[in-house]
């Protein structure tokens, strides 16, 4: 298995301490005085090696205090190391201290790297009740540092919210830092970039299957925009859909069985459906005009997609047997690119205005049409597994690169780091 495969297959090992004090089934209760956003406070990670580890610190900080921010439930600040002796476990942290800088909650951390070898602990304090919420021991290799770190993040939002975050979940992408557009892969916040795809073609529209083990796109590396899969814990690139003309905006079912996409074998372009292996075609839309982008409903009930049968690019739903077609979008002359929210509430799409293509999302009954983005030219929507974010390509500056938000709209934040331009986000699962 190569270390792509590695990184995303293999699960993570960890020790989690028995804590009383952490109902794991719910969310526990921390408010802030005057319904302020709660404070976290993340204190600098303490190396327990004869050597520290400065670099390795401050990376176990960050990760942390970036995941928390994003996540919008609290505003986390990296602190230094208040000084005790001894492990974390045995040393109760000075609450008075941090409940006077008008910290609600607090991180400690300690690890230890032998060779290759790490170990790090976590703790999260409840500071205004002096009590610790929960603890987490990881075990694995020095390249688990970050993986770690954005694996307590989780932990943390769990502990604060009833519900896991999706902060060790990667993004899919297309980049042009090989001079081709080529399929890439990274962590949620952009850090460890991986190519996928080194066909030296055009690749497009990735999508990640429910399970996380493979990908589809669509790639021109035998001159016709055919859809490949491939396992990503190795590079095999199969086809499962070459018929004469398009094949593009697969899309996976969420139960993994089956493909949407767009073929273009009968003329217009229309939205199909296939077995994972490309057997069983049906078409599900018979319209003289172009269908494409299906993203289905997370209950695997409702398909929507884009259509120009009235003239312009509207986003329509339909069931998945292709019957019950109504209209979406009402507003706007131009909306493509529709992904449905994982709890089945909302889509996202993006509508072009003023000459600029800018991030939208609307209730699946057509109501309350919201705009998110105004800046540049933003387009390719895709949702984090839990509902909390939104991947996007956005171009800011000359460059098109991905950028993560929340669902509302806030915390705007550009996180592919490589060269070249980046679209097409796709969301993994967990």
């Amino acid at each position: 298995m190569n270390s792509m495969g590695t990184m995303l297959l293999l699960p993570l090992i960890l020790v989690a301490f028995s804590c009383p004090l952490h109902a794991q089934t719910g969310a526990i209760e921390v408010t802030a005085p005057g319904n302020r956003q709660l404070k976290l406070a993340v204190e600098t990670p303490r190396s327990q090696d004869s050597v520290p580890n400065a670099d390795a610190a401050r990376e176990l900080g960050d990760v942390i205090a970036f995941d928390m921010n994003m996540s919008g439930n609290v505003a986390a600040d990296a602190k230094g190391q208040s000084p005790f002796a001894g492990l974390i476990a045995f040393a109760e942290p000075d609450y008075a201290s941090w409940l006077a800088g008008g910290y609600d909650l607090l991180v400690r951390s300690e690890f230890s790297i032998k060779g290759d070898d790490l170990t790090v602990e976590f703790r999260l304090y409840d500071v205004l009740n002096r009590k610790l919420i929960t603890a987490k021991r990881y075990l694995g290799k020095a390249k688990d540092l970050r993986r770690f770190a954005h694996s307590f993040s989780d932990e943390i939002l769990l502990a604060l919210t009833g519900e896991r975050g999706c902060f060790t979940t990667h993004i899919a992408f297309v980049s042009t830092q090989s001079g081709n557009k080529e399929i890439f892969m990274m962590d949620w916040d952009g850090h460890n970039p991986l190519q996928l795809t080194r066909n030296g073609s055009i690749n497009l529209n990735p999508d990640i299957s429910p399970d996380g083990s493979e990908i589809i796109f669509t790639s021109y590396k035998q001159g016709n925009p055919d859809l490949y899969k491939r396992a990503l814990s190795h590079s095999v690139e199969v086809p499962i859909s070459r018929h004469k003309g398009l094949n593009i905006t697969g899309a996976w079912s969420p139960d993994g069985s089956r493909i949407a996409l767009a073929l273009s074998k009968d003329g217009d372009a229309e939205i199909y459906t296939i077995s994972k292996d490309g057997s069983h075609l049906q078409r599900l839309t018979v319209f003289p005009s172009i269908e494409v982008s299906p993203a289905w409903s997370p209950d695997g009930g409702r398909i929507a997609f884009v259509s120009d049968r009235l003239g312009k690019p509207q986003i329509f739903v339909m069931d998945a047997n292709g019957y019950n077609v109504r209209r979406l979008t009402t507003d706007g002359n131009y909306n493509v690119n529709p992904r449905w929210s994982p709890k089945g509430d909302k889509i996202a799409y993006a509508r072009m205005q003023g000459g600029a293509f800018q991030i939208h999302t609307i209730n699946s009954d057509g109501s309350d049409d919201t705009q998110l983005t105004s800046v540049g030219s933003s387009e390719n929507p895709a949702w984090s597994l839990d509902g909390r974010f939104i991947a996007f390509s956005s171009k800011r500056g000359g460059v098109e690169s991905i950028y993560v938000m929340r669902a509302d709209g806030s915390g705007q934040t550009r996180v592919s780091q490589n060269k070249g331009h980046g679209t097409q986000p796709a969301w993994s699962p967990r």
